[in-house]
């Protein structure tokens, strides 16, 4: 995979927003290896943009590096300070998942309130029906009817 390219401009939006971040993953004397790899894939795909501290004193190395990892990850090299690494790579969509048991949400419901004294305008109150809530014809908010339920031994004789 190639690295990607940004314009100046946005690598130094990235900087900015990249400044009051935390190193989320550290690479130790074991250096660059494939779990350490998978951590800063899975905590890009997380935040898009993260810090990376590097514990080796060796600027070349720690240069070489930076490169490998925007290379094999995909992602952009924004800033190599010290021994922080900042990388950038633009968060996946997410799956949004679809809950077929899911219950109906809470709506709201204007009702209108005849007034006490006639000849006055009815009043007109906004009421949240939650999804295990019905709205009965006074106006007034009260819960669902749940089905009756029947015995098994009553079930098993039918």
């Amino acid at each position: 995979m190639a690295q990607i390219l940004l314009t100046p401009a946005q690598r130094k939006d990235h900087r900015a927003d990249a400044h009051h971040l935390d190193a989320v993953v550290m690479i130790g004397a074991g250096g660059l290896t494939a779990a350490v790899e998978k951590e800063i894939d899975a905590a890009l795909r997380a935040h898009g943009l993260i810090k990376v501290r590097v514990q080796s004193d060796d600027r070349s190395a720690r240069e070489a590096m930076f490169q490998a990892l925007a290379d094999t990850l995909n992602a952009a090299p924004i800033q190599h300070i010290g021994k922080l690494l900042v990388l950038w790579r633009p968060m996946p969509p997410k799956e949004k998942k679809v809950n077929e048991d899911r219950m109906p949400g809470p709506r709201d419901v204007k009702v209108l309130k005849n007034s006490a004294r006639y000849g006055q305008r009815p009043e007109v109150k906004t009421l949240r029906v939650l999804g295990n809530q019905r709205l009965s014809p006074g106006g007034t908010v009260k819960r669902a009817k749940k089905p009756k339920q029947r015995s098994l031994k009553k079930s098993a004789q039918d």
